[in-house]
């Protein structure tokens, strides 16, 4: 799909996803402040709905990609939407270099990539492992890694709040392959989330 093409049809979505979050579910952004205008940036959130990625991507202000599995390419409808959205795909069962390349590569030319450390919809409530991707992304790359917590949007609870914590900055174990570094930045990404979604 031509870049200019899909620019367009981006901008058009995002208008009419907009309003239709405004209107249904009241939609209200904090902190967009901690979000950096310029450069390399991953978005962390949690995650509990299929609303949680077009609402970081509307509420960011920024070009955002996200990860996202290869199976939904099934689908032909959701299949045009991500590729519009440029989202990254990922195969699940096994390590995907050239998506690892591809996020890498989004970060490098300064733009914003988006994760969800739970890995699937409520993560935590099912007793899931918390993804260590994001913590990887950032010691790779150096980049700020900004925090949010997203509340409502379930069933009996319209009204939808994200909020977006202080950017974190890692880049003091940039490089670093340390395992302990990895966890240790795991866990405070998903600390800030976690206070931020209460």
């Amino acid at each position: 799909m031509k870049n200019a093409f899909k620019k367009v049809m981006r901008g058009i979505a995002r208008s009419v996803v907009y309003i239709y979050f405004k209107i249904v579910y009241r939609f209200k952004v904090i902190g967009k402040k901690n979000i950096p205008k310029n450069g390399p940036v991953i978005i962390c959130g949690n995650h509990r709905t299929y609303l949680d990625p077009p609402l970081i991507i509307l509420s960011s202000g920024r070009y955002v990609r996200f990860l996202a599995k290869e199976e939904l390419k099934k689908n032909l409808f959701w299949n045009m939407l991500l590729t519009i959205f440029d989202v990254i795909f990922v195969r699940r069962d096994s390590k995907d270099v050239k998506a690892l390349k591809e996020s890498l590569q989004t970060l490098k030319n300064g733009d914003g990539l988006a994760l969800f450390p739970e890995g699937t919809r409520n993560g935590l409530e099912k007793g899931e492992k918390v993804k260590d991707g994001a913590a990887f992304f950032a010691l790779r790359s150096g980049a700020p890694v900004v925090p949010c917590g997203i509340k409502g949007g379930e069933k009996g609870n319209k009204k939808v709040t994200i909020t977006y914590g202080a950017p974190l900055d890692f880049s003091k174990y940039k490089g670093s392959k340390d395992k302990d570094i990895l966890d240790k930045v795991t866990d405070e990404i998903m600390n800030n989330i976690i206070e931020l979604s209460k």
